[in-house]
């Protein structure tokens, strides 16, 4: 019987994908409701009502009649029960209680009219171990350093936060145990945090020489954070410059060759197994790493969207765009049309080729020299970038920007405040 169904089957849907109808099941079939769907639905799908529509009434009026006199008399099943005086059946008389019925809300051990009350009153001798391994006296310490009370002034804004920090370096002295709780003791001190950043230019930089030991730290770091801050997402930034070649094959071998870590299929493989839940690749190097083969920042934008979709890396995990074009030295210089075009070309067409979900924008940094760069003018003055950008309120939630509290630009609170008329997440240096 099972073959013939199968038989069935199978021609029906031969004959379906071919154009040709099979007849249906019943023409004359009372409880079919074919008529319902449509012309071109395959002819091997049969619509065939349970209960009509006339029995659904009738079943839903005798239930209902009367106020509800059948629901009413049908009641709960009886519960099962077991007679402890009945040969043949054993009651354990070991169990925790008195063994007597009481009433709701009152106490069941004598002498606890008060709810219960613990011999110790602190917590952590209480028995209780967090799981996490994070004392309360190492969650007050978090919450004493600028990271810890930039994040108590973050999650009051309408930005949702992550924590920014660099774990390689740790690895490389072997202390990662040691940054993870540290990390740890951070985001168990504010409720609130969404994830973790724990490496930037990961294998682009000269932190590790093999491939085999970058994917050594990748799995040893996310296992040991998704341990530490269990539920929280592990993001990382990196940047793919082979992605940039598009179809040119001197391109990738040159680009394979300089760059033999970012290898497009060990990235993906650390997102397919779930290691990384978001992933931000810089668009720095696009500008000018590709002018021997003619293709500007525009093409090579454009091929790495391309590259990123047909790899589906965005179903594995949240791909973020990540730009410092926006500031310079001191503040933003360009106009209102330049930042206008600016916006359109690094905001809104990775967003729009629907390969990045978001966008990080490095909106201030200094460097050795002490030197500031800024999107926005000294001191929050006024300027056309900035005033460009906080136009951009349809996409704020995909807007991102990661802030250093141990460099303030004013203080905490007046920083994060203004950050967040642009931005809708923030990452948080954590040093």
């Amino acid at each position: 019987m099972r073959k013939r169904l199968r038989q069935i089957f199978v021609i029906g849907l031969a004959l379906s994908l071919l154009g040709v109808g099979v007849p249906a099941w019943s023409e004359n079939d009372p409880r079919g409701c074919n008529d319902l769907m449509s012309a071109d639905t395959p002819a091997y799908v049969v619509c065939r009502w349970l209960a009509t529509p006339e029995e659904a009434a009738d079943i839903a009026k005798f239930w209902l009649d009367n106020d509800g006199e059948h629901m009413q008399e049908a009641g709960p099943a009886n519960p099962i029960t077991v007679d402890c005086t009945e040969e043949g059946n054993f009651c354990p008389t070991d169990s925790e209680g008195d063994g007597e019925m009481h009433d709701v809300d009152s106490p069941d051990v004598p002498g606890a009219e008060d709810g219960g009350t613990p011999d110790c009153q602190n917590g952590d001798q209480c028995g209780y171990v967090d799981p996490t391994g994070i004392s309360a006296a190492e969650k007050e310490s978090a919450q004493e350093t600028p990271a810890g009370k930039a994040a108590q002034a973050a999650v009051q804004t309408t930005m949702r936060l992550w924590i920014e920090t660099e774990l390689a370096d740790d690895y490389k002295a072997g202390k990662l145990a040691e940054g993870v709780k540290k990390i740890a003791a951070l985001v168990a001190a504010q409720p609130g945090v969404i994830g973790i950043r724990f490496t930037s230019q990961l294998g682009y930089n000269k932190t590790f020489a093999t491939a085999d030991e970058l994917d050594k730290f990748v799995n040893e770091a996310t296992v040991a954070l998704r341990t530490a801050v269990p539920g929280k997402k592990l993001s990382a930034h990196t940047v793919v410059p082979l992605f940039g070649c598009g179809a040119n094959d001197a391109c990738k071998t040159e680009m394979t060759k300089k760059y033999p870590l970012l290898d497009p299929d060990r990235i993906g493989a650390w997102l397919s197994k779930g290691l990384i839940d978001q992933l931000s690749l810089d668009d720095g190097h696009l500008g000018t790493e590709y002018a021997t083969w003619k293709i500007d920042a525009t093409e090579a934008q454009r091929n790495q969207w391309i590259q990123v979709r047909a790899r589906a890396w965005d179903a594995y995990a949240q791909i973020a765009s990540e730009d410092a074009s926006f500031a310079a030295a001191g503040t933003s210089h360009l106009n209102e049309e330049q930042a206008t075009k600016a916006i359109t070309e690094r905001i809104a067409s990775p967003l729009q080729d629907d390969a990045a979900e978001t966008v990080t924008l490095w909106t201030r940094w200094q460097n050795d020299q002490g030197q500031v760069s800024r999107v926005y003018g000294e001191k929050w003055a006024a300027n056309a970038t900035w005033d460009q950008l906080k136009k951009l309120d349809a996409v704020r939630p995909r807007l991102a920007t990661i802030y250093d509290p141990a460099n303030p630009e004013v203080d905490v609170a007046t920083d994060l405040k203004n950050l967040s008329e642009v931005f809708g997440q923030v990452y948080l240096h954590a040093a």
